[in-house]
């Protein structure tokens, strides 16, 4: 049985894939994974590799995502599946390193403010309303820090190009979009479902960039839904 390594995106914790966690308790292994330490994607994905054993599937989220999609790159054959949720595949932007740099210098002056700039607009906008949840969201980004915020944000802007590499992705990959979501559209996914070997797109509804906790019960779903059909057994 492989093991399933959730893997947190930009200034986000364990919490982002808590709910799956949950649901696959007692049903098959699943570790949080650590990507706050390193300072490129290339060196997140291979310190998840010397750390975790055996095979893997990689659940990344956002900018866990791009760690995952690396981490088959560098050990196709450890790596038995990947589930990507609201991520990106294409290399820096023009003009990316001034909004980033913006936000990075928020994060220093004032964490908290950063994190209330920030937050909303990745939400589905039905839910920013909810201040308990958006609270709970806005802790866990205080709670990494401005230094991780800045030290994944360089690691963003140096991104492998994924499109370079995903025709050789063999291993089975679940998408997973979200109509909502501004900054990872469901017109991303499609493009690395088409260029991916094997892969298959969830799209869920009432959620945006946060999808696993704004609608964990869909992602559970899908995900499990999945895992069922590529790995046998009932999992979830």
């Amino acid at each position: 049985m492989p093991t399933l390594l959730l893997i947190p995106g930009l200034s986000s914790t364990s919490l982002v894939w808590t709910p799956l966690g949950d649901a696959l308790e007692g049903s098959m292994p699943a570790i949080h994974a650590d990507v706050t330490r390193d300072d490129t994607i290339p060196a997140m994905a291979a310190r998840l590799l010397s750390e975790h054993d055996g095979e893997l599937i990689a659940v990344g989220h956002s900018m866990g995502g791009r760690v995952a999609m690396e981490m088959a790159r560098q050990a196709p054959a450890r790596l038995r599946g990947l589930v990507l949720a609201n991520t990106g595949h294409n290399a820096k932007r023009d003009g990316e390193e001034v909004k980033r740099q913006q936000m990075i210098d928020l994060g220093h002056d004032d964490i908290e403010l950063l994190a209330d700039t920030w937050l909303p607009p990745m939400l589905d906008p039905a839910r920013v309303s909810d201040l308990e949840f958006v609270a709970e969201l806005k802790a866990m980004v205080v709670e990494v820090g401005a230094d991780t915020h800045e030290r994944q944000i360089r690691a963003l802007l140096a991104r492998p190009d994924a499109k370079t590499y995903l025709p050789g992705i063999a291993c089975p990959i679940l998408l997973v979009a979200a109509n909502q979501d501004g900054w990872s559209p469901v017109a991303q996914h499609r493009e690395i479902a088409d260029a991916a070997p094997d892969a298959e797109l969830a799209i869920v509804d009432g959620a945006g960039h946060f999808a696993p906790i704004e609608q964990p019960q869909q992602v559970n779903a899908a995900i499990i839904a999945w895992l069922n059909r590529k790995f046998g057994g009932s999992h979830g």
